[in-house]
């Protein structure tokens, strides 16, 4: 079991900055990947940004030199920094752990931090 605890959601205007906290509850060193999805109301979960344990990362292609995926492996904590905001990033934002073993491929989900971007 992996718990993840985010924080940094809040309202910020439009152009503005923020940056959300992911902490895991075991060495993100263990785990194959780490990643940031959002959901609208309406909509589907989507995958934002993803880190991999070898530091690779992808994007989706609407915060594309917006948003930026990093990790403290001493912290065992992985950040998303938003920059540029839009009020089309308004979303709930959760963190997801992937772990990799013998059995298979488990997905660990956080609970959501809120991120609202309106004036």
């Amino acid at each position: 079991q992996v718990q993840l605890v985010e924080s940094g959601g809040e309202l910020v205007q439009p152009g503005g900055s923020l940056r959300l906290s992911c902490t895991a509850s075991t060495s993100i060193l263990t785990l194959h990947a780490m990643a940031w999805y959002r959901q609208a109301p309406g909509n589907q979960r989507e995958l934002v940004a993803q880190i991999t344990r070898g530091d690779s990362t992808n994007y989706v292609d609407s915060v594309k030199g917006r948003f930026t995926i990093s990790k403290d492996n001493a912290k065992n904590t992985v950040y998303l920094t938003m920059n540029n905001l839009k009020p089309e990033d308004t979303a709930v934002y959760y963190c997801k752990a992937e772990v990799r073993a013998w059995s298979g491929v488990y997905d660990y989900w956080g609970q959501g931090t809120q991120v609202t971007v309106s004036s």
